[in-house]
């Protein structure tokens, strides 16, 4: 039920390489269909550059480590409102996106080489990342059988086999797009807490849950360490900019690890998520395209012969398993993007083990991003 894979180390993130190699292509002047990345199509909302451009002419100078108390109240308003949680701001820290979230939360709660359990497929940042900080990953496989959802049984199982000391999750999770519901999130958490496991929820997809209202963990306890982004929900992903909640005994030295490592998140950008947001209607409406290219691109997959199995509760994702045309998704991935100009990401990204199975396609762009997309990999597949 659990491995610490051979390979486990740093390696590329492939998502990264295929935007490289796709520049390379457009710098040669053909067009690309971007469906590589998870970076919405649409600018932050207009009130956010707004704020930003009004704030321009002003000195920029660094914040407060935990960030701008404005910012940081917003946030507490919006855990009171969207999760009926009495969240303190004096908890919050304001990051440079979600991935300093996870270097702080790492060194704040983890001792030196601790073992850290992730799943897998996952996000690829997760083992980078615990590998270059010196820590130790633990990855507990899912199955498409189960919709790609993590439960107690999985984590007790693999306790049992190589003991951990946090677990780190995301629903709706990357690169399957896979959610847990309340009681699944309930039972993963009573699960920790009853083995001694520090509990890390990834909730950047948050908002993006197809199903209802996400359920944040901070509903269910106040021992996780929680970590959010404005990146894909409010569409600024380029603004590096996210948030984490802590519990009572790391917040201290989660903030003198801010201290040292980042100073502060952007100044600029505190000012426009402050104002993001209070814009969740904006958000909304792109939710709605992101909703109806989920049926637009997983109908057009299945035609292709990409079996996609359930469509993703969460997120902006279609992992499809290509196994009918190849076993090795980096080199189908560099193919389709040479031969037909549509950029994707290969499994093994997601994967070390069973990834050269799949592809990760975003959905996060425009409708009509999609449909060329799917048009040329019906040219390109016609010929395999």
């Amino acid at each position: 039920m659990t491995s610490t894979a051979p390979d486990i180390g740093l390696k590329p993130f492939h998502a990264m390489e295929m935007v490289s190699l796709a520049q390379e292509i457009e710098a040669s002047g053909r067009s690309v269909c971007h469906l590589e990345v998870g970076e919405p199509a649409a600018p932050p909302a207009p009130r956010v550059i707004e704020a930003v451009r009004a704030a321009l002419p002003q000195p920029q100078r660094y914040t407060a480590s935990k960030g701008l108390i404005e910012l940081r109240e917003a946030l507490a308003h919006y855990y009171e409102s969207q999760h009926g949680v009495s969240a303190d701001p004096q908890s919050m820290m304001v990051t440079m996106g979600s991935s300093s979230g996870f270097i702080l939360a790492f060194h704040a709660a983890f001792p030196p080489g601790a073992k850290i359990a992730v799943t897998r497929p996952g996000y690829p940042a997760y083992l980078n990342t615990l590998d270059g900080l010196g820590f130790r990953a633990v990855e507990i496989p899912l199955t498409a059988a189960s919709g790609w959802r993590l439960t107690a049984a999985d984590i007790e199982a693999a306790y049992r086999v190589e003991p951990f000391e946090g677990l780190l999750f995301a629903s709706p999770a990357n690169p399957t797009g896979a959610a847990v519901d309340r009681q699944g999130l309930k039972e993963i958490i009573d699960a920790c807490a009853r083995l001694g496991v520090r509990f890390i929820s990834d909730e950047i997809y948050h908002g993006l849950d197809y199903r209802g209202p996400s359920v944040s963990a901070l509903e269910l306890t106040g021992d996780a360490i929680v970590i959010n982004s404005f990146s894909k929900y409010y569409c600024m992903t380029g603004w590096r900019v996210g948030w984490m909640v802590l519990p009572p005994d790391l917040i201290r030295r989660a903030e003198m690890l801010q201290q040292n490592f980042f100073i502060s998140a952007p100044t600029l950008s505190q000012i426009g998520a402050t104002v993001a947001l209070g814009e969740r209607d904006y958000s909304e409406e792109q939710k709605a395209r992101y909703a109806a290219n989920r049926t637009l691109i997983n109908k057009g997959l299945r035609e292709l012969g990409l079996d996609t199995g359930h469509e993703a509760e969460g997120a902006f994702y279609a992992y499809a398993d290509v196994s009918r045309f190849t076993n090795d998704s980096l080199a189908f991935s560099k193919e389709l993007l040479n031969q037909a100009a549509v950029a994707a990401t290969p499994g093994i990204d997601f994967d070390r083990v069973n990834g050269n199975r799949f592809v990760r396609f975003s959905y996060a762009g425009s409708a009509e991003t999609i449909e060329e997309a799917l048009t040329r990999m019906s040219h390109f597949l016609s010929t395999r």
